[in-house]
């Protein structure tokens, strides 16, 4: 059976743009107008994946992916966010909170659609543990603690390894600072988020040509991306 896509957006004509290109995709679409419903709905139906409007009445967007997150039933369901331009803090609050990717809008619904299909690729559970990681000229080897670029070794501090390693999981992925932060230093406040940034400028400068893999999202965090 194909899978489930939930379109929550109180915009009849975005929701009726974004089903017709899922469902020529082969998706099944279930179309919601504010964030109650969608609750309602995901106690008894669970969908593969949630594309869901920030801007609703009643419940606000951030406030739903909040409550799927907390619950262990819903936890697991990837959020694609949509959210207006300008709303940088609302993006890093919504990935902070667990949705999977945001787009802007307006949006071209082809993006939209090949951002569904990342998400729901990523969103597979792997069948055995990556020993390797290969991106580009980029090899990483998890079992040696290893960065070779066209096989020449990179002399990486660990922090620096961890970073890469922790974007390289994830390719396409937004990570915000905060994320990064709190997955390598877990809870030492003294850490400051500007860390992140200079460890960044390091690790691409010791990756050369390759360091250009690694994106910077203004205002909100990194991405590694072929």
């Amino acid at each position: 059976m194909s899978k489930l896509i939930a379109v929550v957006d109180d915009e009849p004509d975005i929701v009726e743009l974004i089903t017709h290109h899922l469902k020529k995709e082969g998706f099944r679409t279930k179309d919601f107008y504010d964030g109650e419903s969608l609750l309602n709905f995901v106690k008894i139906t669970l969908p593969e994946l949630i594309i869901l409007d920030l801007m609703l009445p009643g419940i606000d967007g951030l406030e739903i992916c909040r409550i799927l997150k907390r619950n262990e039933k819903t936890s697991f369901i990837p959020v694609v966010m949509l959210t207006a331009k300008g709303t940088e803090t609302d993006i890093v609050v919504g990935l902070e909170l667990g949705a999977d990717d945001y787009i802007v809008k307006p949006f071209s619904p082809r993006e939209l659609v090949a951002r569904v299909k990342t998400v729901l690729r990523r969103a597979e559970p792997k069948k055995e543990k990556t020993k390797s990681i290969k991106l580009d000229d980029l090899l990483i080897d998890l079992t040696r603690y290893e960065a070779r670029v066209n096989n020449k070794k990179i002399d990486l501090t660990t922090t620096e390894f961890k970073i890469l390693v922790l974007l390289a999981e994830r390719p396409g992925w937004v990570l915000t600072r905060n994320q990064i932060l709190k997955d390598l230093w877990e809870d030492e406040k003294i850490v400051l988020d500007r860390t992140i940034d200079v460890h960044i400028k390091n690790l691409r400068e010791k990756l050369g040509e390759v360091g250009k893999l690694i994106k910077t999202i203004r205002g909100i965090g990194y991405k590694i991306e072929e």
